[in-house]
């Protein structure tokens, strides 16, 4: 512990340095303190406050109170959230739905999986929900302003509306639970607002992902290996391994062993929640080995300035291919579309190589192991398929 100096504060460029102890410096549009660990199995994260007003020492005085308390068996996350519910009763009628909401967000922020999830949180209250009632007391909020709010968006953007109305019911529970309104939820579905409005999937136009065929992706392939950059060699990863954008983008070295020819993708950063073992095939270990010699952080695709590699950074490669018509998060349809029609490979196998929830529960409570040798053979296929040699034409000599 005590690995950081004042100095290496103050000059440390964009990325995550340890000073031991579960304390963590993030450096990502300024400088704040972090404390990782884990509480009954689970890995968690607590904001400590900005490195501009917490100095060094406080933020060590901070790491090791929370320490203590994991020490007596008390969550520091939960601790936090009460304390600031027990601040917030003592004001309850003072705290308006947007103040509580942005509350609810930085307390719940740690538990999400990705920064995507924080941006649609914070872009839908604020087009949605803020506008009609922002800044009214939360314990004023009635089904009338949920209505009104919703209505504008329900027909037009269901997906997005439906979403909406889950995070304000989640803001309003717990505005309930910390003292500062009573009664039923207004913004309820079952019971109370499924009276009131249609169901949004009867609305809900399906738009599937714009995929390559298949049979073209060798082609693509051919031209893609011939490109440099970050984004180019991500790409490759994530067609060979059919795993989606937002986990080849935060994926760390301390998730893969080479050795083992596997990738380790924990829970909290899996849309199932479960961890995701992903078997290597030649060619995705040899891209990685490239990547270990050149690392410079503990990001396996890392950014210009350091830190992970952008969201769009994928997709803008897609565009300078010339592929504006296609989706990083389609080459998942790619792959599924060429298991089912050239192999013999179980449907369960190719949906496990994908990483989808079980949806049938009794062959949920069945099934225990993630087959993973069988996904293994799987990923090699697919990998030889996509390093198919394209065909050169052939010279007819033309005699005299």
């Amino acid at each position: 512990m005590g690995k950081l100096t004042a100095l290496d504060v103050a000059r440390a460029s964009e990325g995550m340095y340890g000073d031991g102890g579960g304390l963590w410096l993030q450096v990502k549009r300024g400088r704040s303190w972090i404390f990782r660990y884990t509480f009954g199995g689970k890995a968690r994260s607590l904001g400590l406050g900005s490195a501009a007003v917490v100095p060094l020492k406080r933020a060590r005085e901070l790491a090791l109170e929370h320490r203590r308390l994991i020490a007596e068996g008390t969550d520091p996350l939960a601790h936090k959230r009460a304390r600031r519910a027990a601040a917030m009763a003592d004001a309850a009628g003072l705290v308006t739905f947007k103040e509580f909401a942005e509350d609810y967000i930085r307390s719940h922020q740690g538990a999400w999986r990705s920064p995507q999830h924080l941006r649609q949180w914070h872009s839908s209250l604020r087009a949605i929900a803020y506008p009609v009632f922002g800044d009214m007391p939360v314990c004023d909020i009635t089904t009338a302003l949920i209505l009104k709010a919703l209505k504008g968006v329900w027909h037009t953007t269901p997906e997005t509306a439906r979403r909406t109305r889950g995070r304000i019911e989640q803001i309003l529970n717990a505005a309930k639970a910390a003292g500062l309104r009573s009664g039923e939820n207004p913004a309820a579905w079952r019971g109370h607002l499924e009276t009131l409005l249609p169901v949004p999937r009867k609305l809900q136009k399906i738009q599937h992902f714009a995929a390559l065929p298949y049979q073209e992706v060798p082609a693509f392939m051919h031209a893609l290996r011939l490109r440099r950059g970050i984004g180019a060699h991500a790409l490759h990863f994530l067609i060979l391994t059919a795993a989606r954008t937002g986990e080849v983008v935060s994926a760390r070295w301390d998730e893969i062993d080479l050795d083992r020819r596997v990738w380790i993708i924990p829970g909290e950063r899996m849309k199932a929640g479960r961890e995701h073992r992903v078997p290597l095939s030649e060619p995705a270990v040899a891209l990685l080995q490239v990547l270990w010699d050149t690392r410079k952080s503990e990001y396996v695709f890392t950014g210009i300035v350091g830190g992970k590699m952008g969201d769009s950074t994928m997709l803008n490669v897609l565009r300078l291919m010339g592929r504006p018509d296609i989706v990083v998060h389609g080459f998942r349809s790619s792959f599924r579309d060429w298991a089912a029609e050239t192999t013999n490979y179980q449907h369960e196998v190719v949906e496990m190589a994908l990483a989808h929830a079980i949806s049938n529960q009794v062959e949920k409570a069945y099934r225990r192991g993630d087959l993973f040798e069988k996904r293994a053979r799987l990923m090699n296929a697919w990998a030889d398929y996509c390093s198919h040699q394209l065909p050169t034409a052939e010279v007819v000599p033309i005699r005299k």
